[in-house]
């Protein structure tokens, strides 16, 4: 968890900052939204942990690359999925306007 509970969060409105702890690390971060700050941070330290379980590796610095990794396959598979659900609409609403512009036709020459 992101949030150690050793560590409280410090939030420091004077400044936008939080006080995050990720893979045992603490870090300041800063930013207008504490609690998205800190969503984002239990999700990398989550990610970290379970890259951690699955490779045994102790190296910190590995574990962030994989981690990010991992991440990124993520982001761009929802990317694709997006993508491709964006082109379906694209055809749908072509598709519809084609039938729509026909149901007009047949209406002004029956009008």
């Amino acid at each position: 968890m992101a949030t150690a509970t050793k560590h409280p969060v410090v939030k420091d409105a004077a400044n936008h900052s939080v006080r995050v702890e990720i893979f045992d690390q603490a870090y300041n971060l800063r930013g207008t939204d504490a609690e998205y700050i800190l969503k984002l941070a239990e999700y990398v330290d989550g990610k970290m942990r379970a890259v951690a379980e699955q490779t045994n590796t102790v190296d910190t610095a590995r574990l962030a690359v994989l981690a990010a990794l991992n991440i990124a396959d993520e982001y761009h598979l929802l990317q694709r999925n997006q993508d491709r659900g964006s082109v379906e609409y694209l055809k749908r609403a072509h598709r519809l306007s084609g039938v729509l512009d026909e149901v007009l036709n047949d209406q002004r020459r029956a009008g």
